[in-house]
């Protein structure tokens, strides 16, 4: 294996970067539908005014968190020639090493499951906004 092709925690982080990219994605996918259904409502509906306040402030945060997890995600891919540390061996062989890891794996395929059962009854709601455009 040349140098070029052995794994670095570098590129282990560059290679992680598109995480918080697909984040910011959905993010900023967030902001759009919130935006869009905010043209719907009726302003002079006193419920309609509450709901419209309500997402004007959630997609102006979450236009912040994409902002920033599109940065963190850049800074990530940044380091991808980051050169190779040393690394404590004991250290790197201590259970909460493992245990961090775990705990990160556990919460992508929590992440998994979310979107997998939310898929059906976005799909369902797209295919209504269809047929109604038809």
């Amino acid at each position: 294996m040349s140098t070029s092709d052995q794994p670095t925690c570098g590129k282990g982080l560059a290679e992680n970067s598109i995480l918080p990219a697909k984040l910011s994605e959905l993010m900023t996918a967030m902001v759009e539908n919130l935006e869009a259904h905010m043209k719907a409502l009726d302003l002079t509906d006193q419920n309609s005014r509450a709901e419209y306040e309500a997402y004007e402030g959630l997609a102006k945060e979450h236009k912040q968190l994409a902002v920033q997890l599109q940065s963190v995600a850049d800074q990530m891919a940044g380091y991808r020639v980051l050169p190779m540390g040393r690394h404590d061996e004991a250290a790197m062989a201590h259970p909460r090493i493992r245990d961090a890891f775990e705990k990160l794996v556990q919460h992508k395929r929590e992440l998994l499951a979310l979107l997998e059962q939310t898929e059906e009854r976005d799909d369902k709601l797209l295919e209504m906004m269809r047929r109604q455009n038809r």
